[in-house]
């Protein structure tokens, strides 16, 4: 294979770049947290700046996509189907900070922090609108409605989940951390409604195929497993007023999005078999399948903290095996992921 081939073939990737492929940053790195949380500091180092290496590398592909390939990117915000996908910018970016803060790297994830919540509060804006107002005149926006759109909520409890898990640590800090982690917390249980309900009628409205089930509807309980993390940090942090306010809520409010969210995962798994064992389609390597792996290791850890916060040793235990079987799941993907690469970049197809 020429340089001039592997230039073509890198230069093709970067255009046609998944808005979504931060869901490997996200994945990897909640999977980072979730060893730490079962005391394997050595395990969870290595993902972590595994996670890192990733969210450089597509940070720098994403700019030169958009220095390139501006009209693909823009393309891509228009349409409901994948413009939902730049939110998982804001959650990887949030989800690194927060696997920091097991390291007591305070300033780093404060400044992951200001990225993420800067590129949460401008999305939250810019992807609703271009993706409605953008859409074809000749289909329902309604008929676009998919998983990718729970990212939405997974961004904004991202948010809260490292701005609560920061409150304790920085003084000087306390009350505006408190502040937007109840803020982002709460906006996210409005966008969860909204977004289910768009997706259900969807579902219901319009003919839903094996093809069109796709990963980024097992979102929909890994948006369940952030917003129980975020409720937990809420309940753990450090007294505010603010936290005074809703401390008992969030307390209340996890608990009935993790039974929720645990309720989901055989419909979730019903779905997969239906389209992969009765249809037939085939489970190859789509950057779309960390989309899988970031939920089964959210509920991991979000169990794990409401276990912790609310005493429900039960609900802690389970959180420990689907930890485990969050790193079986990653380390499969990944090792497609690597797979593929090597197939369609590295050698000759």
């Amino acid at each position: 294979m020429t340089i001039s081939t592997l230039r073509g073939r890198i230069a093709t990737g970067v255009r046609t770049l998944n808005p979504g492929y931060f869901a490997l940053v996200m994945a990897t790195g909640i999977v980072s947290v979730a060893m730490d949380n079962h005391g394997l500091p050595g395990l969870s180092l290595a993902l972590l700046v595994l996670a890192m290496v990733c969210y450089v590398v597509l940070v720098v592909l994403t700019i030169g996509r958009l220095m390139v390939h501006r009209a693909e990117m823009l393309m891509n915000l228009r349409n409901p189907q994948f413009a939902f996908g730049y939110f998982t910018f804001v959650a990887g970016t949030d989800v690194l900070g927060t696997a920091l803060l097991g390291r007591q790297s305070y300033g780093a994830a404060l400044g992951l922090l200001a990225v993420g919540g800067l590129a949460w509060l401008i999305l939250g804006y810019v992807v609703p609108w271009t993706a409605v107002l953008g859409r074809s005149r000749h289909r329902s926006v309604l008929s676009d409605a998919n998983g990718t759109w729970f990212i939405w909520v997974v961004a904004s409890q991202s948010v809260a989940v490292l701005a609560a898990g920061l409150e304790p640590q920085l003084d000087g800090l306390r009350r505006e951390l408190a502040i937007l982690a109840v803020v982002s917390w709460s906006v996210g249980l409005f966008l969860y409604g909204a977004a289910g309900i768009f997706v259900a009628a969807r579902m219901m409205i319009y003919p839903l195929g094996p093809r069109e089930l796709t990963p980024p509807y097992f979102v929909s309980m890994g948006a369940t497993a952030i917003t129980v993390v975020a409720g937990a940090r809420i309940v753990q942090m450090a007294d505010a007023p603010m936290v005074a306010a809703t401390r008992g809520l969030a307390a209340g409010v996890s608990v009935v999005f993790w039974a929720f969210g645990t309720w989901l995962i055989p419909v979730l798994l019903a779905a997969g078999l239906w389209r992969h064992l009765v249809h037939r389609i085939p489970l190859t390597y789509t950057a779309p399948l960390w989309s899988v792996v970031f939920p089964l290791g959210m509920y991991g850890v979000g169990a794990h903290y409401l276990g912790q916060a609310d005493d429900l040793p039960l609900v802690e235990a389970i959180g420990v095996g689907e930890s485990w079987l969050a790193l079986a799941v990653w380390a499969v993907t990944f090792a497609g992921m690597l797979h593929h690469l090597a197939r369609t970049v590295l050698t000759d197809r």
